[in-house]
């Protein structure tokens, strides 16, 4: 396993704890001592080492794990959704539909679900741990000589913590709108400042220290998990998309508020109509987003000329397992790989977790469920807060796309070593809430760890070459060159698709233009990883989305009242039951854990859909990890009866028919499927985006806490309380 982890000791030694109130009101002196930090390399290195160690804490528990990631990003698109009842989880399920156009801002409490030691605040921590490091870094007599252009080692760790500060920016603007800006930790800022300043700000910033960093792999110290010049030229494409892009904006603060980097007014471009419900919020861009566009452009060349030890595969580098699984699907590798705790080859940077501690969402929010114990199961405990609608499994995600079955899991795990359907009646874990992601697995590690929940120690995958391409595909095709974009864009659809079946052009036309294609190819390359909410957001195409996706659940619903199936465009059928049954693959295949099915096994109910089952041997694991035998005969019950056969989940089959009849006799058990949907006609349509419409600026940010209000003199907008 190839990691490199940030220690807690290095953290606390040296930087100074410093508390979240003092971050927000910024009058905490600086904590790093100038003449100590530049002893030696080795100490610039560990002080850095507490700003990562603040970066992991908040990516995992409010931004790119569970938190605020956790309640709107991965479950509020026309892609993704929630696994519980609408009623049960109101402060996430609210912002997650845009508070019901806006209405409900009012009536949401301030801590109805970010707390005052949350994302909020802990992002400040993070600001104030990379502008202490930053600060005595600026201030030191080595400055001039390590900025000179060429990479260096100082020159690096000023880079990783000019990094650090703009993904915490990045990421409270994408939040929170507005913000404070603070750079030096000893500053009073008690005003919001205009998040176009800001960004204009961080990307200069970025810019400034990319060429004094190097890229990832280019020495042996720079691993995926630190922030490398690959990564920073990325950020500067990612983050100049952002601030290019439509964004909600409060009008509150006047009209001459909103200034770019010189403190020049900017200009805005509007879509839609004010939301009068939350404060007469806008939705707008500004109007020099080509400019931004440009500089995307620009850095995304860059990693694509040279990525560094990043690699996109475009063909699977396994072959047929000793087993006979056979795998044949590069985007399944690159999951495998961070299932296997590797870093992955296509990763240009993820942030290390460790196997046995922490709080790891992957798979434990954003994976294949299971109804395991907290620990000792096999697998544990896996919640799956990550799921997909329906409609878009069924309707949009084509039956060719090898994307599909690696991103959507139709089966979960029983927690003691056996598969099941996970029905659409709202509940958690592989007992209810319906489909869910399927890229990370604890039935697939190479190192399982049975023993405890959530600490799986699959990291987090910031970044990776996919999105550099599509990102690129989106710029080029933004600024007028289709050509180039559809290079791109193809790039990653044949990958994804059997030899002549990726079909780009056709593609491209029923989007309507090449710009289209490549938004929505990004849905289905990131579907279920929390990506598509900002896309849609940022590129404008929210409100479209959403009212296709409501279309068609309502089309769905219609079809399963009236003839007990839907037929989709593509072909697929929903129906109200399907039939299943526990068989015994090991004997029949020499396996239990599927892979990519081959082609011509897609009537095969087990291998088809791919990418399920379970473990091969859970008791060899259970042993491995020191598990008693008689624990292991208590919590692993499954026998050889480990796989879900599957029959009618494409196709329709009578209830009343010969073939259920077949099938019954066959020991197949009739269970009801689309019926649930029948059954929670709320859940699945009435709350999806609930009452928003269509043309209204959609009220996606999450309010300031009182704390924060308290101790800065500004308000909340967007309608939100006060107190």
């Amino acid at each position: 396993m190839k990691k490199i982890l940030y220690l807690f000791f290095c953290a606390s030694g040296l930087l100074t704890t410093v508390s979240c109130s003092n971050y927000l009101d910024t009058t905490s002196p600086s904590v790093v001592d100038i003449d100590f930090v530049f002893s030696d390399v080795d100490n610039t290195r560990a002080a850095m080492y507490g700003v990562y160690e603040a970066w992991r804490t908040v990516a995992s528990t409010n931004v790119f794990g569970d938190g605020l990631y956790y309640a709107a990003d991965v479950c509020g698109s026309d892609i993704e959704r929630h696994p519980e009842a609408f009623s049960n989880q109101p402060g996430r399920h609210y912002p997650e539909c845009l508070y019901q156009n806006g209405t409900y801002t009012g009536s949401y409490g301030l801590l109805s679900y970010l707390t005052e030691t949350g994302a909020y605040a802990q992002l400040y921590e993070l600001v104030g741990k990379s502008n202490a490091v930053i600060n005595a870094l600026k201030e030191s007599a080595s400055y001039e000589e390590f900025m000179n252009g060429t990479p260096s080692e100082l020159g690096q760790l000023y880079g990783e913590a000019v990094t650090a500060r703009a993904i915490a920016y990045r990421e409270l603007i994408k939040n929170f709108g507005d913000v404070p800006f603070q750079l030096k930790s000893g500053e009073s800022v008690t005003r919001l400042a205009s998040r176009d300043s800001i960004y204009d700000y961080i990307i200069n910033d970025l810019i400034s220290v990319e060429p004094v960093m190097y890229r990832v792999g280019e020495t042996a110290a720079m691993e995926k998990n630190i922030f490398s010049r690959t990564f920073v030229q990325g950020l500067i494409g990612r983050i100049s998309l952002d601030a290019a892009g439509y964004q909600t904006r409060r009008m509150d603060l006047g009209t001459d508020f909103y200034k770019n980097g010189n403190g020049e007014v900017v200009t805005l471009e509007q879509l839609g109509t004010p939301n009068n419900n939350a404060g007469g919020a806008v939705y707008a861009r500004r109007s020099d987003w080509r400019n931004l566009y440009n500089t995307a452009k620009t850095y995304y060349e860059m990693v694509i000329a040279n990525p560094g030890s990043a690699k996109f595969n475009e063909t699977d580098p396994r072959s047929t397992s000793s087993r006979g699984q056979i795998f044949d699907n590069p985007y399944q590798y690159f999951f495998q790989q961070m299932n296997d705790l590797e870093y992955a080859d296509e990763s240009i940077y993820e942030y290390a977790m460790t196997q046995g501690t922490g709080n790891d969402s992957r798979p434990y929010s954003f994976g294949r469920p299971s109804d395991g114990g907290g620990s000792n199961a096999f697998p544990c405990k896996s919640y799956g807060q990550g799921r997909i609608n329906p409609a878009f499994y069924y309707g949009v995600f084509s039956p060719d796309d090898k994307r599909r079955d690696v991103s959507v899991a139709v089966t979960g795990s029983d927690g003691k070593g056996a598969e099941k359907l996970i029905p659409f009646t709202p509940n958690s874990k592989a007992t209810g809430g319906g489909m869910s992601l399927n890229k990370w697995d604890e039935c697939r590690m190479a190192t399982p760890y049975v023993q405890k929940q959530r600490t799986s120690g699959i990291n987090g995958p910031y970044m990776r070459l996919a999105e550099i391409y599509l990102s690129y595909a989106e710029v080029c095709a933004a600024l007028g060159d289709d050509a180039t974009a559809k290079t791109y864009l193809n790039k990653i659809r044949e990958r994804s698709f059997p030899a002549g079946k990726a079909n780009t052009d056709a593609f491209i036309a029923s989007c309507g233009s090449v710009l289209k294609a490549v938004i929505e190819e990004r849905g289905f390359e990131f579907a279920g990883e929390g990506d598509r909410r900002w896309t849609l957001i940022r590129t404008g195409f929210l409100s479209e989305a959403i009212q296709n996706i409501k279309e068609m659940t309502k089309a769905m619903m219609d079809g399963l009242r009236n003839t007990g199936y839907y037929t989709f465009e593509n072909g697929n059928t929903i129906s109200k039951y399907v039939w299943t049954k526990l068989v015994d693959a090991g004997t029949t295949y020499g396996y239990r854990l599927t892979t990519e099915c081959p082609e011509n096994a897609k009537d095969d109910p087990v291998l088809y859909p791919g990418w399920r089952g379970q473990n091969d041997d859970w008791t060899a694991v259970g042993k491995a990890a020191g598990i008693k035998d008689e624990t292991l005969e208590k919590n692993l019950t499954a026998g050889n009866l480990t796989n879900l056969a599957i029959k009618g989940l494409f196709t329709y089959i009578d209830p009343e028919g010969e073939e259920a009849k077949a099938l019954e006799a066959d020991g197949y058990t009739k269970v009801s499927w689309g019926q649930a949907l029948l059954d929670n006609y709320d859940e699945y349509y009435t709350y999806l985006f609930y009452d928003y419409d269509y043309v209204s600026a959609p009220i996606y940010l999450w309010p300031f806490t009182p704390n924060a209000i308290s101790t800065t003199g500004f308000t909340n907008g967007y309608g939100f309380k006060q107190e």
